[in-house]
């Protein structure tokens, strides 16, 4: 049995090992199963016993990344706490506000993906959302409740993890209209903008004013503070 385990196991290594170069070589739209299945040397009926589809083959893919990520690994290893809330939330505002900096670059690809996805049978859509929710969601409710329990936030509805779907897909629509060569939304005060945005989702999930202030300098790094104070001088 533990034979059989192990060969199925590097198995699935070797397809996704196979996957990862044909997705690099060729994009998400020029991979075909098939073409996985030759790369990795097996027939195409057995890659589907292990991912049932190109999407589930890439959101697999997409999840190592993640997991291998060394701040998401930081992330997750921080004990639940309110600095853990403001954390996550600092992380997705930087990533998703960056993401325009490389509009043709793999996370600007990626971001298309899913939105397209979502305009179709929203397979790939689906597989993104329950890894996201599976790696990141335990953390955010859990630090949310003891923020809730330190006095430091106000509990809004019985659903923490809607809370954190809501500023995920804020984040995307603004990292969205910022893909274009002529954006179809400028941000007034670009320097201030990761500040607000975070500021804006904190206190959407309840956090307290002063704790958001205190956390959020502590955060950003001391030449963003430097910049913010000079503009508003």
């Amino acid at each position: 049995m533990n034979s059989l385990r192990m060969t199925r196991d590097l198995r699935r290594e070797l397809i996704l090992g196979a996957a990862k170069r044909c997705f690099a070589r060729n994009g998400f739209a020029g991979t075909t199963t098939r073409s996985v299945a030759t790369a990795a040397s097996i027939s195409e009926g057995l890659l589907f016993k292990h991912f049932p589809s190109k999407s589930a083959l890439y959101a697999e893919i997409l999840a190592e990344e993640c997991e291998a990520d060394p701040a998401l690994v930081h992330l997750l290893d921080l004990p639940p706490s309110t600095e853990a809330l403001v954390v996550v939330v600092r992380n997705m505002v930087v990533h998703f506000l960056h993401v325009s900096d490389q509009p043709d670059g793999e996370e600007a690809q990626r971001l298309r993906l899913l939105v397209t996805s979502q305009l179709d049978d929203g397979e790939f859509a689906r597989l993104v959302f329950e890894k996201i929710s599976g790696l990141i969601g335990p953390k955010f409710a859990a630090s949310l409740d003891r923020a809730v329990a330190a006095g430091e936030a106000t509990r809004i509805g019985q659903e923490p993890m809607n809370l954190f779907w809501f500023a995920y897909h804020t984040l995307v629509t603004m990292a969205l209209g910022r893909l274009p060569a002529v954006p179809c939304l400028a941000y007034g005060e670009a320097a201030a903008l990761e500040r607000q945005t975070c500021e804006y989702i904190l206190r959407g999930i309840g956090l307290n004013d002063d704790v958001i202030a205190a956390h959020l300098d502590r955060e950003l790094s001391p030449e963003q503070t430097s910049a913010e104070t000079t503009e508003s001088a």
